[in-house]
């Protein structure tokens, strides 16, 4: 299935991320919107994963460019997780795991079907750097293989002018816990 946006709704969205873009610059120093918006025009699949972000309450913002590919990275930077995406266990096993109670979905679940990836844990802290991000929720966070081998996943949040990284079993959600996503175009 082609995953592209009517031309309506793709003007409305790239209206929507250059007004984020010029409203936040500290958080893309040194790089021009004409560049990004080219690329974005590029890469309608790309354009399409960048409307689920922004559809599920995640604000996506130019974060960085990675110089050897060439591509722009964009995080979710809404204040909190969110919204469209809480009350997810962490993956596919741990949804499963569930006997009663199953969240609609998980978060890895989720992040494929939108085309994006979940933040990892030095994501997240770079992330942090350019703001004050779940003030009052957490995200789930790309969990290191040998910890999810065990049944856990890690989760963030800021909470006393720091970043904390926890633990959780992979198979929990909470009204205040979703995931923050990466996509890079």
């Amino acid at each position: 299935m082609k995953k592209e946006l009517l031309t309506e709704d793709r003007e409305e969205l790239i209206s929507e991320l250059q007004k984020r873009f010029a409203e936040n610059t500290i958080r893309h120093e040194g790089l021009e919107w004409d560049k990004v918006s080219t690329k974005l025009e590029a890469a309608p699949n790309k354009v399409w994963s960048l409307s689920e972000m922004e559809r599920t309450g995640g604000e996506p913002d130019v974060v960085g460019f990675d110089k050897a590919t060439g591509e722009y990275i964009f995080f979710d930077c809404s204040p909190e997780s969110p919204k469209g995406r809480r009350s997810l266990c962490y993956d596919r096993a741990a949804w499963e795991s569930r006997k009663e109670h199953k969240p609609a979905t998980s978060a890895q679940d989720m992040a494929a079907a939108m085309g994006v990836k979940i933040l990892t844990e030095a994501e997240y802290q770079e992330l942090q750097k350019l703001g004050n991000f779940d003030l009052k929720t957490s995200s789930w966070l790309e969990t290191p293989a040998d910890i999810r081998d065990l049944g856990g996943a890690i989760f963030g949040d800021l909470r006393f002018g720091r970043v904390f990284i926890y633990h959780n079993g992979a198979e929990s959600y909470y009204a205040a816990r979703a995931f923050r996503s990466s996509l890079r175009v």
